[in-house]
């Protein structure tokens, strides 16, 4: 697999790239997006918690150090996995939005939520929230920043890890021939429009990702 250049739309772990590197693939991995804190007052915790991404816990044990004693609804195995090594007690681990208010609605119907989120968000978890007439409260403690840069290299593969990195890759390149590789499907929608040559991860994990890119080169190369 000489000669087939990969994007990362994200700065990889060291350990992350040389997996690529190591499967014979030249590398370049750009951070297409940067997180912003945003600072939030003291406030009264509801019965559950929900955390849907890492940045949302990473701002929030930044700042409040007070509320680990409340349990957890999360999207992610790393989120969670985030969420343990801070000493939270999380009840439920989903793999996306849907599943999480999917059991929302079986098990906890009866509790009050705080959720801690960024300035952009899915609908999903407010619109059910409304819907249903939960009691609820939304925290913003972040917002992404959109940090576009130019690939002057024609790339074979393009690595995607949410709707925003595909917003700010497309302000300076295009896509043509790449195949994407996505995270989700809520990053795979951003890149339909530009085209039909998407894989999709079978867990919402980068390694995953990567997996995927290895293992579709490595098929066409053995064609």
């Amino acid at each position: 697999m000489e000669n087939i250049g990969i994007l990362a739309t994200k700065r990889l772990a060291p350990n992350q790239k040389q997996f690529l590197l190591n499967a014979g693939f030249w590398v370049m991995d750009e951070d297409f997006i940067a997180v912003n804190p945003l600072y939030f007052e003291s406030f009264d915790l509801q019965d559950v918690v929900i955390f849907t991404s890492q940045n949302a816990v990473v701002q929030v044990v930044t700042q409040k150090e007070n509320i680990r004693h409340k349990p957890v609804l999360c999207v992610g195995e790393k989120t969670k996995q985030l969420l343990l090594d801070h000493g939270f007690s999380v009840l439920d681990c989903l793999s996306n939005a849907e599943e999480l208010v999917e059991t929302i609605e079986k098990k906890y119907w009866d509790k009050s939520f705080t959720f801690f989120c960024g300035k952009t968000k899915l609908d999903t978890i407010p619109q059910f929230f409304k819907e249903r007439k939960l009691p609820h409260q939304i925290i913003e403690v972040y917002e992404t920043l959109e940090t576009p840069i130019k690939i002057a290299p024609k790339m074979d593969g393009i690595l995607f890890f949410s709707p925003s990195g595909v917003s700010s890759y497309m302000k300076e390149n295009k896509i043509t021939t790449e195949i994407c590789f996505c995270i989700g499907s809520t990053t795979a929608t951003a890149v339909e429009p530009f085209t039909r040559n998407i894989i999709m991860a079978n867990q919402p994990t980068v390694e995953n990702v990567i997996i995927q890119c290895i293992n579709y080169f490595k098929s066409t190369k053995n064609d």
